[in-house]
């Protein structure tokens, strides 16, 4: 019972880093690769959550230490988030971070051609590929 015990617990260590990090890298390669571009929002979506994600869990941890099935709620979301079964990244991106930016992106715009406003988005614009710009790769 002791063997069993310790491979499930070897098994549950295992799971974290190849469900949130092996199994995308390897699947955003793909991505990378293939003619699709259904495929390549559901990567970068992914990695913008996780990297989300990464940084709650950062700033949150003395709080998260206290909840001990944490580390457990976070594969399931990261499960979701991951399995081609379900495309949670996509979903999420779609449903909640795309009407966002959006959003931000309509205020940024209309600020950056008010006559009132001087140089207070030039680097937001330095960074910010403009349309076109790189459609020679």
């Amino acid at each position: 019972m002791d063997r069993l015990w310790t491979l499930i617990t070897l098994l549950h260590t295992l799971a974290g880093p190849v469900l949130t990090l092996l199994y995308p890298l390897y699947a955003s390669v793909v991505a990378i690769e293939s003619p699709s571009k259904v495929d390549d929002e559901q990567w970068l979506a992914y990695w913008i959550l996780y990297s989300f994600l990464t940084l709650m869990e950062m700033l949150l941890l003395p709080i998260l230490e206290w909840i001990p099935i944490w580390y457990d709620v976070k594969l399931i979301l990261v499960a979701w988030l991951v399995l081609p079964q379900f495309l949670g990244a996509a979903f999420v991106y779609e449903r909640f971070v795309r009407e966002n930016i959006r959003k931000y992106r309509g205020i940024e715009h209309h600020h950056h051609k008010s006559p009132n406003v001087k140089g207070k988005y030039k680097f937001v614009d330095f960074i910010t590929p403009k349309k076109g710009e790189h459609e020679a790769y």
